[in-house]
């Protein structure tokens, strides 16, 4: 089963921007698709972007598109959430999952995550001034 570690969080002003790193081991993260998902305590962890493992296809849910982009770097087991024009409502915990799945659109492979994905264990996001 594919390990996942997060990386790249930290506190940044709004309107800034982070780029979250998902890097893998123990398998090839190219054959899955990459979620990230984000929770803020109390509240239900959210599915955020997908990328699919066949063509590249992505998701994104409303309150980041625009603003976000996901990639992948399948020669670095690596990928990506690229965040700029940061708000303060995206503060939370970010994490990545690999999921072992084709064929499907970018939410449902989100919705997939939680019984088939394998997870990192989360990257702090703060966005204040």
């Amino acid at each position: 089963q594919v390990q996942l570690v997060e990386s790249g969080g930290g506190l940044v002003q709004p309107g800034g921007s982070l780029r979250l790193s998902c890097a893998a081991s123990g398998g090839t993260l190219e054959y899955y698709a990459i979620g990230w998902f984000r929770q803020v305590p109390g509240k239900a962890r959210e599915g955020i972007s997908s990328i699919s493992s066949g063509d590249g296809s992505t998701y994104y849910v409303d309150s980041v598109k625009g603003r976000f982009t996901i990639t992948r770097d399948n020669a670095k087991n690596t990928a990506y959430l690229q965040m700029n024009s940061l708000k303060v409502e995206d503060t939370a915990v970010y994490y990545c999952a690999a999921i072992p799945a084709t064929g499907y659109d970018g939410k449902y492979l989100l919705s997939l995550a939680a019984d088939i994905g394998s997870w990192g264990q989360g990257t702090q996001v703060t966005v204040s001034s």
